[in-house]
C-alpha cells in the first residue's frame, strides 16, 4: 500500500510540475505535506532536506556568486564570453558550454553550474541573446561534462564505492573517458543545433524582459585629465562592453573605429543596456554629458534610485525637449539615457551624428510619446510623479556601483569555499557558509544583496529530497527495478541494458541521480547474474545514464538555472527529450564495446 501511495505522489508531482497552474514552489511544499500526511515520512524525514548539507551549500553558492556580480568579476569575464557573440548565437553557446564542459570534467556539475550562472547571465545580456537560450545549455553541459572523468560528479564517486562493495573493481578516474568524452561532445553539438529551435525566448515577466533588454542612447565625454585621451576607441569600448556608435569632433561626425586616437574634445555617441549606462557614470575618466546631469548636490543624495519612466499620452513633455521643459529644474531628476522604438532610435543616432536635421544633443531632441527615460534621482522626487501626468514610473533599480577594488578577495574567497568542500576539508555547508559570510564581513557584498537568491530553488531541491527519501524507504524504486529485472528472461543483454539505462533516467526524476543510480544498480547485477554475462558493462551504463536527466529541471543543475531562465516545466521535456533519447542510443552501443558483455575489460579499466 505504501509503495502505491508514494507511486500516486510521484504522478501528482510530475503532473503539478508540468501544468504550472500553481507557482512550482507551492507544488514542491505540497509534495511534502502529502509524504508527512500520509505517515510515508515522519515530519522529520520530510523535512530533513532542507538541512542537506547539499542544500545550503547551493544556496551558500548563490549568495556568493551576488558578491562576484557586485565586485564586477562577472562583468569581465562575461565580457570575455560575449566576444564569440559577434560570431554568431550558436558560436556563442558553442564557446560557453565548451567552457562549462571543460571545468565540470573535474568538478562537481552543481557548484560548476552555479560559477558559471551570473557569468553566462551577464555574457548573455552583452550579447543580447534571451537568457532562456543560454541558461539550460549552461546546465546540459554541466552534466555532460561531468560523465568524462570519476570526480565530474558525485554519482561517480558514490557508484564506483557502491561496486566496490559489491565486489566488483571501482571505477578508473579515467575509465568513463572513452565514452564520457563522445557523449560529452555529441552533446554539446545536438543542443547547438536543436536549442535555436527548441528554446524559447523569454526573459521574465512583462516589465521586466523590456528592462533587461533595452538598449538605451546616451552621450559622453572625456573631462580633463583622463586617462582615456590620447589611448585608442578601442580601448574603451573592450573595457565598458557598450557600443560607441559615433564621434563628434568640431561639429563634425567621425567614424567611430576601434584604431581611432582619441583627443578628449569628442563628444561619444553611445547605445548599450542600463548596465553599460550606470557603468560609464561610475567610471573614472569618462562621464555623461554635462547637460544631461543635475548638480553634485543632487547627484550625491544618499536617497538617489533609479527608475525608468516613459511618455504618456497627452504629457506635456511629449514634442518638447529635455532643455526646452527645463527637465532637470522641474523634476529634480537627472536623465542619464533615452530609449526610443527602434524607428525612431535609428532616426536619432543620425541626428546626433549630424547626418540627418543637423547635430543635435539628446538633450535637445523632441520627445515623443513612448519615449523611455532612464532617470535618477531622490525617492521624492521620483514620488512626485505617481499621477502619471507627466511620466509614467515603469520601474526602479536599486543599483550599486561595482566595488572592483574587492574583485580579487572576492574571487579567493569564492574559490577558496569551493576547494576547501570539493577536497573534504570541511563539509560542502560549512565551507560556502564560511565563504558566503567573508564575503560579507570584507564588504564584497552587503548581506541585503547577498540574500537576494531564487528561494525556489532551495524549496525544490528540499522537497525532491524528501520525494527520494520517500522512494527508498518504501521500496517503490526496488519495486520497479524488479519489474525490469524479469526482462532478462525475454531479451538479450542489449535489451536489458537500453531497460536499465530509461529506469534509471526515469528515477531520477524524483529522487536524486545518486540515488536512482544506486537503486538501479543492484537491480543490474541480478539482470547480469541471470543471463551470464559480465556485470560491469551494467553498472557502468547506470552510472552514465544517471547524468542524463535532461527531461526534468529536477536535477540540481537544471533546477539553479530553472528560476533565473524563468523557464517552464515542458521546456525541459522539449529540448531534454531528444537529447536523451540520442544520448541512450549513443550509450547501448558505446558501453558493450568498451565493456564487453563477454567480461572482457579494456586496459583503460585499470586504476
Amino acid at each position: 500500500m505504501t509503495i502505491a501511495i508514494v507511486l500516486g505522489i510521484v504522478v501528482l508531482a510530475l503532473i503539478l510540475f508540468s501544468l504550472e497552474t500553481i507557482p512550482i514552489e507551492v507544488s514542491s511544499l505540497t509534495i511534502v505535506c502529502l509524504l508527512a500526511l500520509t505517515r510515508v515520512l515522519t515530519p522529520e524525514q520530510a523535512f530533513e532536506g532542507f538541512s542537506n548539507d547539499t542544500v545550503i551549500f547551493i544556496f551558500c553558492l548563490l549568495a556568493m556568486t551576488q558578491g562576484l556580480a557586485t565586485t564586477g568579476v562577472v562583468q569581465l569575464i562575461g565580457q570575455r564570453l560575449s566576444f564569440f557573440a559577434r560570431y554568431g548565437h550558436q558560436v556563442f553557446v558553442l564557446a560557453m558550454m565548451g567552457t562549462v564542459a571543460v571545468f565540470s570534467s573535474v568538478i562537481s556539475n552543481t557548484v560548476t553550474t552555479a560559477a558559471f550562472l551570473p557569468v553566462a547571465i551577464g555574457a548573455a545580456h552583452r550579447a543580447k541573446v534571451p537568457k532562456s537560450k543560454v541558461l539550460m545549455p549552461l546546465a546540459y553541459a554541466s552534466m555532460l561534462g561531468g560523465m568524462v572523468f570519476l570526480y565530474g560528479t558525485s554519482t561517480n564517486l558514490v557508484m564506483s564505492a557502491a561496486m566496490q562493495k559489491m565486489g566488483m573493481k571501482g571505477i578508473g578516474v579515467a575509465e568513463l573517458a572513452p565514452v564520457g568524452l563522445p557523449v560529452a561532445v555529441l552533446g554539446i553539438l545536438v543542443v547547438v543545433l536543436l536549442g535555436p529551435l527548441l528554446l524559447p525566448a523569454r526573459e521574465g515577466q512583462a516589465g521586466e524582459a523590456g528592462w533587461s533588454l533595452r538598449d538605451y542612447l546616451t552621450e559622453a565625454v572625456l573631462p580633463e585629465g583622463s586617462g582615456y585621451r590620447g589611448k585608442e576607441l578601442g580601448e574603451i569600448t573592450k573595457g565598458l562592453g557598450l557600443r560607441v556608435i559615433g564621434l563628434l569632433r568640431d561639429g563634425q561626425p567621425l567614424a567611430a573605429v576601434p584604431s581611432y586616437r582619441l583627443e578628449g574634445t569628442e563628444r561619444l555617441i553611445i547605445e548599450g543596456r542600463r548596465e553599460d549606462i550606470l557603468r560609464v557614470k561610475d567610471l573614472r575618466g569618462i562621464e555623461i554629458r554635462p547637460d544631461m546631469r543635475l548638480g553634485d548636490t543632487e547627484e550625491a543624495s544618499r536617497d538617489a534610485v533609479l527608475v525608468e519612466a516613459s511618455v504618456p499620452s497627452g504629457s506635456p513633455l511629449s514634442g518638447r525637449s529635455l532643455k526646452e521643459a527645463l527637465f532637470a529644474e522641474r523634476f529634480g531628476l537627472v536623465a542619464l539615457a533615452l530609449h526610443r522604438k527602434p524607428a525612431f532610435q535609428r532616426i536619432t543616432k543620425l541626428q546626433m551624428l549630424g547626418r540627418l536635421f543637423g547635430q543635435q544633443s539628446l538633450s535637445s531632441i523632441p520627445l515623443s510619446v513612448g519615449d523611455v527615460l532612464l532617470l535618477r534621482g531622490s525617492r521624492a522626487r521620483v514620488a512626485e510623479l505617481a499621477d502619471g501626468a507627466s511620466l509614467l514610473v515603469l520601474s526602479d533599480y536599486d543599483y550599486q556601483p561595482p566595488r572592483y577594488g574587492k574583485a580579487l578577495l572576492a574571487v579567493c574567497l569564492f574559490l577558496g569555499a569551493l576547494a576547501a568542500g570539493s577536497l573534504g576539508v570541511v563539509p560542502l555547508s560549512v565551507a560556502g557558509l564560511a565563504g558566503m559570510l567573508g564575503m560579507i564581513a570584507t564588504g564584497c557584498v552587503d548581506a541585503r544583496t547577498a540574500f537576494r537568491v531564487d528561494w525556489r530553488v532551495v524549496l525544490l531541491i528540499g522537497s525532491m529530497m524528501a520525494l527520494g527519501v520517500a522512494m527508498e524507504k518504501s521500496g517503490a524504486g526496488m519495486f520497479l527495478g524488479s519489474r525490469v529485472a524479469e526482462m532478462a528472461t525475454y531479451g538479450g543483454p542489449r535489451l536489458v541494458l537500453t531497460l536499465l539505462m530509461v529506469l534509471t533516467i526515469l528515477l531520477s526524476a524524483p529522487m536524486s541521480n545518486q540515488a536512482a543510480a544506486l537503486v538501479v544498480l543492484p537491480v543490474a547485477v541480478s539482470a547480469a547474474s541471470q543471463l551470464g554475462v559480465d556485470v560491469r558493462p551494467f553498472a557502468i551504463g547506470v552510472t552514465l545514464a544517471a547524468s542524463c536527466s535532461f527531461i526534468t529541471p529536477l536535477e540540481p543543475s537544471c533546477v539553479l538555472v530553472y528560476g533565473p531562465g524563468h523557464y517552464r516545466f515542458t521546456d525541459f521535456f522539449r529540448l531534454g527529450t531528444p537529447l536523451t533519447v540520442l544520448l541512450v542510443v549513443f550509450l547501448v552501443f558505446a558501453v558493450p564495446a568498451v565493456w564487453p558483455f563477454d567480461g572482457s575489460l579494456p586496459a583503460a579499466a585499470a586504476r
